[in-house]
């Protein structure tokens, strides 16, 4: 053994004594560029993000982001993320080493049933602070890097008129968008007219529907039916969480593929769509489904019996997208083009780092540096924090 060796392993055993001695919870408000609209509830003019930054007594910090998005599958807000991880999770985590993160996700479960929403951007946090104390991007972590860049989703919220709608879709086009999502839910005579036109203006994209778990069977079927020649790679989520029964039997009434979104949280949930042949194709999000751990389990099962794998994310700021990116990054088997750049694709008006993460020609790049590869903006916090 070389003296550099000797010095290399002495760093990183020190590195490994590192402890976290502080859970700081930051809760903003993030302003859409323009009010976003899906088939539930009514246009939000912003979104109610927390970042979640572990400190340790190495002066590294480690950082997640979760969100209240308070539609179905989400009952969550803002205080009650941050009475989950200050009130119940900080005093399990606090002395502990960042490395430990399996124990540590183990005794949340323990501590609070289910709660992905909350323990997505602990887990995203201690995953980021491991990869700076070792200095590797978070990839390096769950396995070494198989893509340099992950094709993004261009998702069409609902807008005032059918018109709006295609401009928006020719404005991602330039972007080098070919993948869409049309949101649906609301009139489905306009709607079918609107996936009619997308399907004749973009005659080679691939096109997909997301009704957000607003309609009931009858109403899905009719649609479904009636948008089926326009080649839909998939149908998202058409009917309430609950009704995976219902999903199932449209799912044999139609010809695209159904996938579930709002229906998946947890591992137990996905092997019940899969027993019950509800959905071919599954979402998933860094808040929704736990963060990183979370989601990782998801994409396993889901391969493990033949699934389409679709990683997405409720609208975030960069840094629950390279939290999605990092996963994709390592994983080697091949994924959609999935939406979870919403918010870095032109949602959002502001971001939280210092440089965000772009979409370019239709993808986004994976983070080369250390953790999650961002670093906060600490004024772009101070001037969205909804607590100041």
């Amino acid at each position: 053994m070389n003296d550099a060796t000797s010095a290399i392993e002495r760093d990183t055993a020190m590195k490994l004594g590192v402890r976290v001695t502080r859970i700081e919870t930051i809760p903003l408000r993030v302003p859409f560029r323009v009010p976003f609209k899906i088939a539930s509830g009514g246009a939000r003019p912003s979104s109610e993000q927390l970042i979640v930054r572990v400190h340790t007594d190495a002066g590294i910090s480690g950082v997640g982001e979760t969100q209240a998005w308070r539609r179905l599958g989400s009952s969550e807000t803002i205080a009650s993320l941050r009475c989950a991880i200050d009130e119940l999770f900080a005093s399990r985590i606090v002395g502990r080493s960042p490395f430990a993160l399996a124990s540590i996700m183990h005794d949340l479960d323990e501590v609070l049933y289910h709660a992905y929403y909350a323990k997505a951007a602990v887990a995203d946090a201690l995953y980021d602070l491991q990869g700076k104390l070792l200095g590797v991007p978070v990839y390096e972590l769950l396995g070494g890097r198989c893509r340099d860049t992950v094709d993004a989703c261009a998702v069409l919220t609902i807008k005032p008129s059918l018109e709006e709608t295609i401009e928006g879709a020719h404005e991602f086009a330039r972007r080098g968008f070919r993948s869409f999502t049309v949101k649906i839910g609301t009139d489905p005579a306009i709607e079918e007219k609107l996936v009619r036109k997308m399907r004749e203006t973009f005659p080679d994209v691939v096109l997909r529907v997301d009704a957000n778990a607003s309609l009931g069977f009858d109403a899905a079927f009719s649609l479904l039916r009636k948008i089926e020649p326009f080649d839909i790679d998939a149908a998202e989520q058409p009917l309430a969480p609950w009704d995976l029964a219902g999903m199932a039997e449209l799912a044999r009434r139609v010809t695209m593929p159904i996938m579930a979104d709002e229906s998946l949280a947890s591992p137990q949930d996905l092997l019940e769509i899969i027993r019950q042949r509800a959905a071919t194709v599954i979402q998933t999000k860094v808040a929704k489904n736990g963060g990183i751990v979370g989601m990782r389990k998801l994409w396993v099962i889901a391969d493990a019996a033949g699934l389409r794998i679709y990683p997405g994310n409720h609208p975030s700021t960069s840094v629950a997208t390279a939290s999605v990116l990092h996963l994709a990054a390592a994983w080697p088997g091949e994924l959609l083009a999935g939406p979870f750049a919403v918010g870095i694709s032109g949602a959002f008006a502001k971001d939280v780092v210092q440089a965000p993460l772009t979409v370019d020609n239709g993808a986004v790049r994976i983070p080369d540096g250390p953790g999650l590869g961002v670093i906060l903006d600490e004024d772009a916090l101070q001037d969205m924090r909804m607590d100041k």
